[in-house]
């Protein structure tokens, strides 16, 4: 099979059989994220807990994180850990593991994608943060490639400048943001960005798509990438589990 032509189909391809691998190492802590997804470190739970999606609508303010806020020349140099990141509406949306709820609280975007699927990536990957009251975290990872306009363009079609306002946009429907397919794959890893906490409930969909003039923007502003590299998976394995 031919990866690169391939890879728009892979993640489906590989729920349907199995998945994992590791990358250069940035933590000496054993359950990091993002990791290399590949054949050979998945494997199905009929017990496993469904991830439940409860989603409306939501305005969103998009917002420019900075890192570099105390740099005399923050305004000018990209940190490599800043993003554009969508604040949602308090209780628009949320997921329940479990008996255990999530609140949707913002989402946010990488190039490339953080996760790679047997050592590939996608052009941008989509994180959606969800908190319980208890502060623990839970993040839905959506790869995203070149294709028909979704309303993760209308997210993106204005990007907050990093020292300015930011960009209001109108309500969306947030289960527009997940893919059609309900392939979801579980692991339990940590935040990609410093201080790097683990403890973190990943679930990896299939992909999304998003035009072609949108990844083009997003990179034009982060152009030396602003993703963490893969981490090693230590004997950690994929659960597939149904999403509803």
């Amino acid at each position: 099979m031919n990866l690169k032509r391939s890879l728009p189909a892979l993640l489906p391809l590989v729920l349907a059989t199995s998945f994992f691998a590791a990358g250069p190492a940035e933590s000496g802590t054993p359950k990091q994220s993002p990791v290399n997804v590949t054949p050979g470190a998945f494997r199905f739970d009929p017990h496993a807990p469904k991830l439940d999606v409860t989603y409306g609508s939501s305005a969103l303010e998009l917002r420019y994180v900075r890192k570099d806020a105390d740099a005399a020349d923050g305004c000018a140099v990209r940190h490599h850990e800043e993003t554009e990141e969508a604040a949602v509406e308090p209780g628009a949306g949320h997921v329940t593991v479990a008996g255990t709820r999530y609140d949707l609280v913002q989402f946010h975007f990488h190039t490339p994608s953080e996760h790679q699927f047997s050592g590939h990536g996608y052009p941008l990957e989509m994180h959606l943060v969800h908190r319980s009251a208890e502060g623990k975290l839970l993040v839905v990872g959506v790869p995203l490639r070149v294709g028909a306009h979704s309303v993760v363009d209308d997210v993106l079609a204005k990007l907050a400048p990093e020292c300015g306002a930011p960009v209001d946009v109108e309500p969306i429907n947030l289960n527009r943001l997940l893919p059609v397919s309900h392939h979801t794959l579980h692991y339990t890893g940590s935040l990609t960005t410093a201080p790097f906490t683990e403890g973190v409930e990943w679930y990896l969909t299939a992909e999304q798509t998003v035009s072609a003039a949108t990844i083009a923007r997003f990179q034009g502003v982060f152009t030396a990438g602003n993703a963490r590299a893969t981490q090693p998976l230590n004997g950690r394995t994929l659960i597939e589990v149904p999403r509803i």
